[in-house]
């Protein structure tokens, strides 16, 4: 029997591209293909409410507002973002503030990924009229190195078995998703990198402190303050890999805080309830190439930065703006429609996703080298951040690194 064949599969469907996954990349995907008249279908295993409130990352480099906002894709966000142009550093008992718009004139915003997902998945459903369909089962990719790829699942409100046949398939569907497997292990290797580190992530339903990012460099482990709101801030506490969240109760995690955070001059953190206790084990992946005939992976499917920089939704959203517009040039042209973007796709989106890849790197060692209790490495910590703040040359590597803005990647 053909691998499609199912004694309850009503007949098959067509669009140009099949979308699977409705994060940031996904969704970015739609809208461009959408604003374009490309016909698409976006599927998605969770409902819509649940995508909607998933707390994930929240900092979004410049660029990447910019290409939202060239697309037409950053109303509410440039609207209610908070601008940041500052992080600091707590190292050596002191507050060490790095303006990085000071120094380059550009900044990070602040805006959930609740709140990016919700305005994209509204745009593409609501005001482009896209296909979106939440809640579907069994999700398998087919015939992805033929010119004939399909993908299909099963209906969550009919239980029948659907089939869409497309011309190409955008693998969005994260780490876990079905579109990496469809790769061949053999051709597709994955490159990965444990730390060896864990750790706790935290949502407090409290403001926070500082105005800035804050970035605790202690004996005892890493500490990090995220602002996401005016009521809800990120935390994150290095602690052994594989820890348990339930070891973490609400008076040792805030004893934490206050200790890994402490500087003299500084405000007193303020304490809220823990609305999401996570245990992160800190590790960074590749897959080289992200593409294989039909099929292109982007985001997560592709490659997972640990969020030691930050950098995860940003390598989302350009994976996203470089496939979708490569779709669209192709899919617009006639008989000699122009595939050079298609083909060009993985080699342009791996410079950028290898230097995000070796900046956590470098970063990781500053923020928990003094945790490991090797003197050379706290030493070689320590110099790092004093050349941060006493270098020119070493302030400006670190912006551009830190901001995403390098020219050529």
């Amino acid at each position: 029997m053909n691998p499609l064949q199912h004694p309850n599969t009503p007949a098959p469907q067509r669009v140009s591209v099949v979308v699977v996954g409705a994060g940031p990349a996904g969704l970015t995907i739609g809208n461009i293909l959408r604003r374009a008249g490309i016909d698409c279908v976006v599927l998605e295993t969770e409902t819509r409410e649940f995508i909607e409130q998933r707390p994930r990352a929240g900092v979004i480099e410049e660029w990447a507002v910019r290409a939202l906002e060239e697309r037409g894709l950053a109303e509410n966000l440039l609207r209610e973002a908070q601008r940041h142009t500052a992080c600091e550093f707590r190292f050596d008992g002191r507050q060490h503030r790095f303006s990085y718009s000071e120094l380059t004139g550009r900044n990070h915003y602040i805006y959930p990924q609740t709140l990016l997902v919700t305005d994209l998945v509204r745009e593409y459903a609501d005001v482009r009229g896209g296909d979106v369909r939440f809640g579907v089962r069994d999700v398998q990719v087919h015939g992805i190195d033929t010119d004939q790829p399909s993908v299909s699942y099963t209906c969550p409100q009919s239980g029948q078995h659907q089939v869409i046949h497309c011309d190409f398939v955008a693998g969005c569907d994260g780490a876990r998703g079905v579109t990496r497997r469809a790769l061949p292990a053999d051709r597709f290797p994955v490159a990965r990198h444990d730390y060896g580190i864990g750790w706790l992530a935290l949502l407090a339903e409290a403001p926070a402190s500082s105005d800035c990012v804050l970035l605790g460099i202690h004996q005892d482990g890493f500490a990090g303050q995220m602002p996401r709101s005016p009521e809800v801030t990120r935390y994150y506490l290095q602690c052994p890999p594989g820890d348990d969240p339930e070891n973490w109760s609400h008076e040792r995690v805030w004893a934490e805080l206050r200790r890994r955070l402490a500087v003299d001059g500084a405000p007193e953190l303020v304490e809220g309830r823990l609305i999401e206790k996570r245990m992160l084990d800190m590790h960074d992946y590749v897959v080289e190439p992200m593409a294989s005939g039909r099929l292109f992976l982007a985001g997560d499917a592709a490659h997972l930065v640990a969020p030691i920089a930050a950098k995860g939704m940003n390598l989302a959203l350009h994976d996203a703006f470089l496939l979708g517009d490569a779709l669209v040039a192709h899919l617009t042209q006639e008989a000699d429609s122009d595939s050079s973007g298609l083909e060009s796709y993985s080699e342009a989106c791996l410079r950028r996703v290898w230097d995000y890849q070796e900046f956590s790197q470098w970063l990781s060692e500053v923020y928990h080298g003094a945790a490991t209790g090797e003197p050379f490495r706290t030493g070689t910590t320590l110099a790092r951040l004093r050349r941060l703040f006493s270098s020119p040359v070493a302030a400006a590597a670190f912006a551009e690194q830190y901001l995403g803005t390098a020219e050529r990647y």
